[in-house]
């Protein structure tokens, strides 16, 4: 579906998605990122998130957090693009 970089702030800095999009995605993204870092460091102070990967029933949702930027990727997962792909055939 697309892609985004975003930076500490939960600004777009590059994305291959609409500007409606970009905007809902990067605002929830950033604070739920900021949450999973705060849980993990409670958790064990020496530890860090490197990865976050959510997953629905239409989207799976792979965020890789960093110090500058956030790296997020929106895609369908392939066993619903083969579902969709089927009832279309039927």
């Amino acid at each position: 579906m697309g892609m985004m970089v975003i930076n500490p702030d939960g600004v777009a800095v590059r994305t291959t998605m609409d500007s409606t999009h970009t905007n809902s995605y990067s605002a929830i993204l950033s604070r739920l990122t900021d949450q999973a870092r705060s849980a993990i460091r409670d958790l064990d102070p020496l530890n860090e998130v490197t990865f976050i990967r959510l997953r629905s029933r239409k989207n799976e949702i792979l965020i890789a957090p960093d110090k500058e930027f956030n790296l997020i990727v929106v895609q369908t997962p392939a066993d619903v693009e083969s579902n969709h792909a089927k009832q279309s055939t039927q």
